[in-house]
């Protein structure tokens, strides 16, 4: 990995432990690094850190460019994405934002968290049990669990959220939950209602199941689908125009080979993984002429 790449990491990583108490806590909400590696990171001390480790950070503290060299873009979606979040911290609302797969939520979401102070995104799984899903809160808001009961760690959470001037909890893929977990929100959201904002994300999916959830008054549905207000936020698809911006700060400028890249992955809805995959291809094409 460059030395350019590495200082663009390290700025970020700096951004990311300051919205923290301590840079130990920065570090406990961080998967796969440790106090001590962040330190040596941030002191120069680069040696034994190895590319994947640099990787890892950089994708988990939002630096606009990692070791492949991707370069972030404002697409449509992420400002719509920046200002559905930012509307939700700054009046503690409950969003449920939906967009088609690979339109950038996630992307945007992390830089929007990484950007923020007191802003919290958890990755939601289908195999997540309570205990799982209370445990991510908290690593992610950077305390320790060990030892602790499932109960005290979400009092212990939500005593942290309502401490806070304007916090923001996301869910990233948010349909995926199981209904015992979806309905664990309910509680959540009780609790913090009038003092975090609460914003879910996934693909719109979850439209169809919060509508049979609803028309089959199966429980906790209709409490859910009020406390979004009864509608979701739906995000407008990536156009050409995102899709060229994407190449040009990629380093793809010819015209015929943004077309090419606009072509291959005009049937896909310009998923920004084809996108990726396609800016890439077309950039190796160059180099071999």
């Amino acid at each position: 990995m460059k030395s350019n790449e590495k200082t663009a990491i390290i700025e970020a990583l700096k951004k990311y432990i300051a919205r923290y108490p301590s840079q130990a806590r920065a570090a406990e909400s961080l998967k796969g690094v440790s106090a001590a590696t962040l330190s040596q990171m941030l002191n120069g001390k680069h040696d034994n850190i190895s590319a994947e480790m640099w990787c890892s950070v950089a994708s988990q503290v939002a630096a606009s460019t990692t070791g492949t060299g991707w370069q972030i873009v404002e697409t449509g979606a992420f400002k719509e994405v920046n200002m559905a979040l930012a509307d939700a911290q700054d009046y503690r609302r409950v969003r449920w934002i939906v967009g088609d797969a690979g339109c950038g939520k996630t992307t945007a979401a992390t830089v929007y968290a990484n950007n923020n102070r007191e802003v919290f995104k958890v990755l939601c799984d289908e195999d997540m049990r309570k205990g799982d899903f209370v445990r991510e809160i908290a690593r992610v808001m950077g305390f320790k669990t060990k030892g602790m009961r499932i109960r005290d760690i979400l009092n212990t959470s939500i005593d942290r959220l309502m401490e806070m001037e304007s916090p923001l909890l996301i869910f990233d893929e948010g349909d995926k939950l199981n209904d015992n977990v979806f309905h664990y929100f309910i509680n959540i959201y009780n609790r913090l209602e009038g003092s975090c904002g609460i914003v879910f994300m996934s693909t719109s999916y979850i439209e169809q199941r919060i509508e049979r959830g609803v028309n089959g008054n199966r429980k906790g549905y209709n409490e859910i689908y009020s406390r979004i207000g009864r509608k979701f936020f739906e995000l407008e698809p990536t156009s050409s125009d995102d899709v060229i911006a994407l190449c040009q700060a990629n380093g793809l400028t010819e015209i015929r080979s943004i077309s090419e890249v606009i072509k291959s992955t005009e049937k896909s809805d310009f998923d920004l993984r084809c996108v990726k995959g396609a800016i890439h291809r077309e950039k190796r094409l160059i180099a071999q002429d």
